[in-house]
């Protein structure tokens, strides 16, 4: 099978292809459709692109230059690792007239090095330190894209969105923090059509996972701004890294911090009531009770009061669903979606938070009418039943196994319609997925 994050499959003639894309970058860019052979990764990139309101003959904005780019440098995490990837990328860039590449996590070129001649002609498309080229700036390129969908990327040629671009190729991969597991910025190459084979993909992403592993064992950088991780898709009861430590949270605890944490303000004792018990009787003293013990669990200074709050910041795996899917990244959404959204929780605030995350991943997912997409909502536990995915996936994937099992849910919903008229199968699955 093919890798769709590959760009040119064994045996492709690459001047063919890049006819053939430049054909379908005029076709979208002149009536917005994506015809073939352009890749699913590279079609969800442009139309992004495009709806950031990025036009393909824009270019690149230089935001940092001099002390400041300097100072911001000498103050990013990835500056303790790039001895390592000068050591691991410097040779092949210079010996391959390529370039090595490390943006942030704004997709910000902080390091750009390599072959003097590739980069006098990168110049020309501010291919620089201090320029963004995130995809909301410049369209679909490696670095952007790769901080967009975080995961490793391979662009070829005429899938860059801006003209000016497209002679050139790249590959990029994500660096996360090891600690908190935010993308703190993607290790990019960039150079000429050579670079369009499943090694140099397969490379960046060894150079990320080797910065990564160098991180951790580095250590964390003390900082007042350090990020919290908090982890509450799919499980019952959440797991939050805090300074280093990982703590599984109780299942009220779990809705106390995400609940914060989606208030960094702070939230008032009878906000939080409401929030978290849909019993009017719950008394505050009861609350208070429960922070108090959550406070004692956290260590000294992490939860203040008079409103309750947060001490650090915290980034949940649900705010990075909410953040791709608002980007229209609906690939990462759904890579990021593990499971509904503390499922076990009955907290009226968590109910809605969860309904709302997970029926508006699925209707994206319907409206994008990718066939893998669908497939691996429908089979996942939280979609098995559900009739409507079966039937968005019977439409672009007829199998006979696919339309099978949605003859099988069309049965049971009719048994259950007749068993209770004018019910819509109450807590079934069959309208809308599990929470």
């Amino acid at each position: 099978m093919t890798d769709p994050w590959v760009a040119l499959e064994p045996g492709a003639d690459p001047a063919e292809r890049v006819r053939a894309l430049r054909r379908a970058h005029e076709t979208f860019t002149t009536v917005g459709t994506v015809p073939r052979p352009v890749r699913s990764v590279v079609a969800e990139s442009w139309r992004r692109s495009a709806r950031a309101g990025v036009g393909p003959d824009g270019t690149a904005c230089v935001e940092l230059t001099d002390g400041d780019l300097g100072a911001y440098r000498a103050e990013h995490p990835l500056a303790r690792v790039m001895p390592l990837v000068r050591e691991l990328m410097g040779t092949f860039a210079a010996d391959g007239e390529h370039l090595l590449a490390v943006c942030d996590a704004h997709s910000r070129l902080l390091w750009v090095e390599g072959h003097p001649a590739t980069r006098r002609r990168a110049d020309g498309m501010n291919f620089v330190p201090g320029a963004r080229w995130s995809e909301t700036a410049v369209g679909t390129n490696a670095p952007g894209t790769a901080v967009a969908v975080d995961r490793p990327v391979q662009v070829f040629a005429a899938e860059h969105f801006i003209r000016q671009v497209q002679p050139w190729t790249c590959a990029a991969a994500p660096v996360h923090d090891p600690r908190t597991g935010r993308v703190l910025g993607a290790v990019d190459i960039t150079g000429g059509d050579r670079l369009a084979h499943p090694h140099s993909l397969g490379f960046v992403q060894a150079v990320a996972r080797a910065a990564e592993a160098q991180l951790a064992l580095l250590g964390p950088t003390l900082s007042s701004g350090d990020t919290a991780l908090l982890s509450a898709l799919g499980r019952d009861e959440a797991e939050l890294v805090l300074d280093g430590r990982r703590t599984r949270l109780s299942r009220r605890h779990s809705e106390i911090v995400l609940l914060l944490a989606r208030h960094p303000e702070g939230l008032s004792g009878d906000a939080l009531l409401c929030a978290l018990y849909a019993d009017e009787s719950v008394t505050p003293v009861t609350l208070r009770a429960e922070l108090a013990r959550l406070r004692k669990l956290l260590g000294p200074g992490a939860l203040a009061s008079r409103p309750y709050r947060l001490m650090a910041a915290v980034e949940s795996d649900v705010a990075v669903v909410e953040r791709r899917l608002g980007a229209g990244a609906l690939t990462a959404a759904a890579e990021a979606y593990t499971g509904p959204l503390l499922p076990g929780s009955q907290a009226p605030a968590i109910v809605r938070l969860r309904d709302r995350l997970a029926d508006g991943l699925r209707t994206a997912l319907i409206a994008h009418r990718d066939p893998d997409l669908l497939a691996d909502w429908a089979h996942a536990p939280w979609g098995e039943d559900d009739v409507t995915v079966w039937r968005a996936l019977a439409v672009v994937r007829p199998t006979a196994p696919v339309r099978a099992r949605l003859a099988a849910l069309e049965t049971e919903l009719t048994a259950s319609t007749v068993r209770a008229p004018g019910r819509t199968c109450g807590a079934t699955y069959l309208q809308r997925p599990p929470t």
